[in-house]
């Protein structure tokens, strides 16, 4: 069982259950860590970047304070997005990375986000064993010298490195194309109208305003619904929206509608293989995305394989089956030609690039694109027998069996809620009818055997 890291980082609210202490703490052991494992490296570096949250210097302190106690090196590049930190870890040869960021959580949360040397994200063992550091105050028995502890440096031109990381993946320019941006009020505030005005795209930015408070705060990837509004007013192409710490990305075509993260990949990978750059002509997404997706993608011979819900179970099935995008609905979008970890900001260049080498809408891009219908019941059901549920034979012969009858024309997704005592149950299908009775049967059953 997890105490610290849950799937991304160690998350919550600020100063509560995110505290100094812990923040301290995890300087501590991950110091202690790198030292260990590299006992011959003289001068060990750790990438260090944070979003606008008003927390993120505070837990900045405290994470400075335990790296360099331990005789680690900092160099602080700023406000700026998660995959900066990603790839400047892995460009610079650093030995870790961290971004103090809760992504498109509200300003009262925080995290922290560790990368390894490679700029991928924690293997779970290392995790494991950085959590077990953290509760062993033997660690901090022998402390360093006072003239051999680590010195912190700002190294906030490092910015400018990332930035003509994301210009070189570009071929051409976007002249003559109109985008409106919504940074929410996030790390990307600064990035997205450099990379996008350097390219010759006409710009219109809104929510770029960092106050430390109004981050993702009814704006960015997780409400889009402002930005579709800007779109239709200043008749731009195409509306791009980001989360705070600027790894997904949410699309808005001409016409207002909202784009997820599938429709997205799906562009981009229509894009990859005409260029020869789809590897195995196969991409990576989740138990969650639609079968009329699917469908879609087969049509034009691209296999779609599914990974379980998370970016980390996406990219592990992508790096094993050596696939080159990846991603989720929510709009986190791996390119491994270009990226660790999902980049909402490059996500978005390849995109307009995408549309601008096909000369059409996002719209006519994706309009034969058709989602099944779905229905999602939630099952109240006893908090004790919620994560057995596939342990019982009942449900899961009844499962089979309306699999079964519905002959690949529908599917059925069980999942237990990770804080509230339910089974949820979904049932996607090619008619309304069918996902309608199969999904509450399935539900009765659940029900019956679980309550």
């Amino acid at each position: 069982m997890r105490k610290y890291f849950g799937t991304d980082g160690i998350r919550g609210e600020a100063n509560r259950e995110l505290s100094v202490d812990i923040a301290l703490r995890l300087g501590y052991a991950l110091g202690y860590y790198l030292k260990r494992e590299n006992p011959d490296k003289k001068k060990l570096k750790v990438i260090l970047g944070c979003d606008t949250r008003v927390s993120g210097y505070m837990l900045r302190s405290a994470l400075l304070a335990g790296l360099t106690s331990m005789g680690v090196n900092v160099d602080f590049v700023g406000v700026i997005s998660t995959p900066a930190v990603a790839y400047l870890t892995k460009e610079k040869d650093a030995d870790a990375g961290i971004m103090i960021s809760a992504s498109h959580n509200p300003a009262k949360d925080n995290g922290l986000k560790v990368f390894a040397s490679n700029g991928y994200k924690l293997p779970d063992e290392v995790e494991m064993e950085i959590e077990r550091l953290m509760d062993d105050p033997t660690i901090l028995e022998n402390p360093i010298a006072g003239d051999k502890v680590g010195q912190f440096k700002y190294a906030e031109d490092e910015y400018y490195s990332y930035r003509d990381h994301l210009l070189s993946s570009v071929s051409g320019d976007f002249t003559g194309i109109k985008v409106v941006v919504d940074t929410a009020n996030g790390s990307a505030y600064r990035i997205a109208k450099d990379v996008f005005l350097a390219l010759g795209a006409e710009v219109v930015l809104i929510n770029d305003v960092p106050n430390g408070t109004n981050i993702n705060v009814k704006c960015g990837s997780t409400h889009p619904e402002i930005l579709a509004k800007v779109v239709i007013g200043y008749e731009a192409d195409l509306g791009l929206a980001y989360d705070g710490d600027a790894d997904r990305l949410i699309a808005v075509d001409r016409r207002g509608n909202i784009i997820d993260g599938d429709k997205i990949i799906a562009t981009l990978a229509m894009g990859m293989k005409r260029k020869g750059e789809l590897t195995g002509d196969r991409v990576v997404t989740t138990v969650m995305s639609n079968m009329g997706f699917e469908s879609y993608l087969k049509e034009n011979g691209i296999e779609l394989l599914r990974a379980n819900v998370g970016d980390r179970y996406v990219l592990e099935k992508m790096l094993q089956q050596s696939v080159a995008i990846g991603g989720e609905q929510s709009g986190h979008i791996i390119l491994l030609q270009y990226a660790t970890t999902g980049d909402g900001v490059l996500t978005s260049l390849k995109l307009v690039e995408a549309l601008r080498d096909e000369k059409k809408y996002l719209d006519e891009m994706i309009k034969d694109i058709k989602d099944w219908p779905q229905k999602l019941v939630n099952v109240v059901v006893d908090n004790k027998k919620k994560n057995i549920w596939n342990q019982n034979k009942n449900i899961v012969d009844f499962i089979a069996l309306k699999e079964k009858e519905m002959e690949g024309l529908g599917r059925v997704l069980v999942r237990t809620s990770g804080t509230e005592p339910l089974v949820r149950v979904m049932v996607e299908g090619k008619e309304t009818a069918m996902v309608e009775k199969v999904v509450n049967e399935i539900a009765d059953v659940v029900k019956k055997e679980l309550a």
